[in-house]
């Protein structure tokens, strides 16, 4: 078990890394991939349940004590970014699917895994959760009319199916959480925290594999739209967290760049599951090719974000 337990703490001091590389695994083992798809679902729930066993609760709370930040940060993420995404595109001359794409990405709710990679990168998880679930519950309300005035797109989000998904990907693992943190105790849980941390990678990685499933075929049959489309996608990753942290920069450095963060990696399986069948399939491409910037975005931000925390902040 020390042996175990010591390779887990190495993963979880290597994550980025590991994160960066194992993204490609899809691309290159395609029947791994193909079965790993199976079973996304029990790794959603067992990732849930690790990042929530090493949430700091007091630290939710101080959150949740400033309701006007929270709500401030929600609503600039699901309702101005679409628009803003939307207004920089128009000049220019992409292919219908990917600038659909774009702008249906800036509508998401931020990424489950967000609170493990601002773990991963040494930023605040805690707020970080706080806007992936504020912006999951808020999501049928304000993602199906914007995608659909901008896009054409009709997303079929409904409030009592979210609540249902909801239910089970964070209501199981909440629980678990809480049983889990109850038996072992809080010094123990403190113990293994590096093999927690290294567990979180494991089950992002292989949630990585699966959502590569059929994506090696498609690169093979148009490289080139997949590759501008994959440079769409960084785009729209890295420059939706610029834009989110300059807008809050007065909320201080780390709140900023965690919330940008988050608003950078948005949940793109979601809308996988809902699209209709009408809708371009090179939008659903895209979503898949999003999680390239989500993958590798903890190895190239991670030197910025610590050369930012080592310098003072402004007055």
């Amino acid at each position: 078990m020390a042996g175990v337990r010591r390779l887990l703490e190495a993963l979880g001091r290597r994550g980025s890394e590991i994160l960066a590389v194992g993204i490609f695994g899809g691309l290159l083992i395609p029947p791994l991939a193909h079965l790993l798809r199976f079973v996304i679902l029990p790794e959603v729930l067992a990732l849930m349940t690790l990042v929530l066993l090493r949430i700091d609760l007091a630290a939710v709370i101080f959150h949740l004590k400033r309701p006007g930040r929270l709500v401030l940060l929600l609503l600039f993420h699901l309702i101005p970014s679409p628009l803003i995404v939307r207004l920089l595109i128009l000049p220019l001359p992409l292919d219908p699917g990917i600038a659909a794409g774009l702008v249906v990405f800036a509508t998401g709710a931020g990424a489950l895994s967000a609170p493990a990679f601002a773990r991963l990168v040494g930023l605040d998880p805690e707020l970080s959760l706080l806007m992936t679930l504020g912006s999951t519950f808020l999501l049928p309300l304000t993602a199906p009319p914007l995608a659909f005035a901008l896009t054409g797109v009709d997303l079929a989000l409904t409030p009592l199916a979210l609540m249902e998904r909801l239910a089970l990907v964070v209501g199981l693992p909440t629980l678990a959480s809480l049983l889990i943190r109850r038996l072992a105790g809080r010094d123990r849980l403190e113990r293994a925290a590096g093999a927690v941390d290294g567990g979180v990678v494991i089950l992002l990685t292989l949630y990585g594999l699966g959502v590569m499933d059929g994506l090696t075929a498609r690169l093979l049959a148009d490289p080139l739209w997949v590759g501008v489309a994959t440079v769409a996608a960084f785009a729209a990753d890295f420059g939706l967290n610029l834009l989110t942290t300059l807008a809050f920069l007065w909320m201080g450095r780390r709140e900023a760049l965690s919330a940008g963060l988050v608003s950078g990696n948005r949940n793109m399986a979601l809308y996988l599951a809902v699209l209709p069948h009408a809708a371009d399939p090179r939008i659903a491409l895209f979503f898949a090719l999003c999680q390239f910037p989500l993958y590798l975005s903890p190895a190239l931000l991670r030197p910025l974000y610590r050369r930012l925390e080592m310098r003072p902040a402004a007055a």
